[in-house]
């Protein structure tokens, strides 16, 4: 799905109150970023909260998902390790890399894990897009990925590709939480001491990696775009 296949309110909602926006200053502890989504997820489900996206970065730390299988962790006491709920498998985290945390009800929205998954990813691709970088989406592997077609392609002839967006979710009654992360100029040696999400054969860039001399906020701000295109509107 690329920036114009995207129908405008693909997922979002009416009658609700827009999605709050939020932020974080600094560096966000794992462990006290978890705590808070789940106690906001609960409070959306009850009806006592609006809807948030939560944008923070983290310090250096790993992150394994369910399906995280333990020889992917090959240096396990580079950084910290956090076994969490969330789908999938072995994640960096650390400065440089947006997180996005998104709280959703999709009861309002729409009760479709997979399509709620290709909705996210559709967001990542769209935010990249209006970079001028094509993100793409691949059936066998989660996440967003991008051609290298100036490196030689592997040697069973798949073409070279480096990851640069990651996404793994959790929904308690029909509240997510967890969401997004997008490299923008993390320390990409950092993610030498996992195998990322369990793919051996290709590599992880980041936006700045790519030659694109982009900061944080100007990510941040084509984040915001593009959510409401899909999700529809925001507020601070």
């Amino acid at each position: 799905m690329q920036r114009s296949d995207i129908e405008t309110g693909f997922f979002a909602t009416e009658g609700s109150p827009p999605v709050r926006w939020l932020v974080a200053p600094g560096l966000t502890d794992y462990g006290d970023a978890v705590d808070f989504m789940e106690e906001r997820a609960e409070a959306i489900a009850r009806g006592g909260a609006d809807e948030l996206v939560w944008l923070v970065e983290h310090p250096p730390l790993y992150t394994a998902g369910t399906s995280a299988d333990e020889s992917d962790l090959l240096s396990p006491g580079r950084f910290p390790v956090h076994r969490t709920g969330r789908g999938g498998e072995y994640t960096y985290h650390g400065p440089g890399q947006r997180v996005a945390y998104v709280m959703l009800d999709l009861k309002r929205r729409r009760c479709d894990v997979r399509a709620f998954v290709s909705a996210l990813e559709a967001w990542v691709i769209d935010t990249l897009a209006g970079m001028n970088i094509r993100g793409e989406r691949r059936e066998d592997r989660v996440g967003v990925w991008v051609a290298r077609p100036e490196r030689p392609a592997l040697p069973d002839g798949t073409a070279a590709e480096d990851k640069i967006a990651a996404i793994g979710i959790r929904l308690r009654r029909w509240v997510s939480f967890h969401g997004i992360s997008i490299n923008v100029e993390p320390d990409l040696e950092h993610f030498s001491g996992i195998v990322p999400c369990g793919v051996t054969a290709h590599g992880v860039t980041s936006i700045v990696d790519l030659g694109l001399p982009v900061t944080m906020a100007d990510t941040d701000i084509a984040l915001r775009q593009s959510f409401e295109t899909i999700f529809g509107p925001t507020s601070d």
